[in-house]
């Protein structure tokens, strides 16, 4: 009953969304738009998404060490795994499904997988705010000021962002620091709640500890740091190659702006991010580069099915291979959820 109701709430959230997406806009003139728009820049960004997928499943391995060394086919299977079923199913349930993906491949608790793509996801949000700044305070053209308020809501957000995403690395850090000292203290809720499930916190924390191990090198993290910058990089290459075929002015630069307002777009649950991610890009294209309404709604539609696409294909088909199928990870993720961890 709760999945049904959260189902529900998922649906009405995308078609709201949905609907100021396309809310008063001219649908012949978004279908002209894709239909002049410049082949070869389409590839170029649709050659990008599978670039990131190769970064992304490379930097995961590196992540993983720690755990074990799992391969590079491996870590890149289980990543279009768990993308293609964010991609289907409500929020974002690849998340949980990737690590569990992983540890039927490898000899690897899917708790402390999980832990590393928190961890990733900190990487990713220090990256993504390193790339805004450094736009907002050297590169803004002038185009920005023509919405002021916007964009200083944009710089207070991302200065929010950044505090937060300090934290949380802080708290990672100190949870890394000693897994068994960890479990040992979570034994010590034996005293206030049932020893089954105090030994299974424990040995849930423990897990979960020991896959934040490259948080305790500061070298090691440093260099998954290091690695998130090409991946962000190309992701933006693939944006701005989007806007370059639907001839709008968006430089390069630029795309480190529209990257930030699609992160908050795709944070809403619904699956593929459909409504979120589309809103987000044609408001950023619109409101700051003065990009026209169709242009940048299809720009957003394109986008989008390249961002998706081959993901949601290579990760269908890897879990084909292994068995499983729509429902099948549907039971993963409930599974995950119920349970936690592994």
């Amino acid at each position: 009953m709760r999945s049904s109701i959260r189902a529900v709430i998922v649906l009405i959230l995308a078609a709201a969304l949905l609907m100021l997406f396309l809310y008063n806009v001219d649908l012949r003139g978004v279908a002209r738009e894709i239909m002049h728009a410049q082949l070869e820049w389409l590839a170029l960004s649709l050659l990008t998404m599978l670039i990131n997928l190769s970064i992304r499943s490379w930097r995961w391995q590196y992540l993983l060490e720690p755990l074990g060394r799992p391969s590079f086919g491996s870590s890149f299977r289980a990543t279009a795994v768990g993308f293609a079923a964010s991609t289907v199913l409500p929020a974002r349930a690849g998340e949980v499904i990737r690590p569990y993906f992983l540890s039927r491949q490898e000899n690897m608790s899917a708790t402390g997988a999980f832990a590393t793509i928190i961890l990733e996801r900190v990487l990713d949000m220090i990256t993504v705010l390193v790339l805004l700044a450094g736009y907002v305070i050297f590169l803004a053209p002038a185009t920005t000021a023509a919405n002021r308020t916007a964009f200083e809501a944009v710089k207070w957000a991302g200065g929010t962002a950044a505090l937060g995403a300090l934290v949380l690395l802080v708290v990672l850090f100190l949870l890394a620091g000693n897994p068994a000292r960890l479990a040992e203290a979570l034994t010590r809720l034996e005293r206030y709640l049932p020893s089954k499930l105090a030994g299974m916190l424990a040995r849930v924390a423990e897990k979960f500890a020991t896959g934040l191990g490259a948080v305790r090198k500061p070298g090691r993290l440093l260099v998954a740091l290091a690695l998130s910058f090409p991946l962000w990089l190309s992701i933006g290459a693939g944006i701005w190659a989007v806007a370059v075929a639907f001839h709008l002015a968006v430089p390069f630069v630029g795309s480190f702006l529209v990257i930030a307002l699609l992160v908050v777009g795709v944070a809403v649950p619904t699956p593929g991010a459909v409504g979120g991610f589309h809103e987000a890009f044609r408001f950023a294209a619109t409101t700051f580069f003065g990009a026209p309404d169709a242009a940048a709604v299809g720009a957003a539609i394109v986008l989008h099915l390249f961002t998706v696409g081959p993901t949601l294909l290579l990760g269908l088909l890897f879990a084909a291979h292994e068995g499983l199928n729509l429902s099948g990870m549907r039971t993963l993720a409930n599974q995950a959820d119920t349970e936690g961890t592994v």
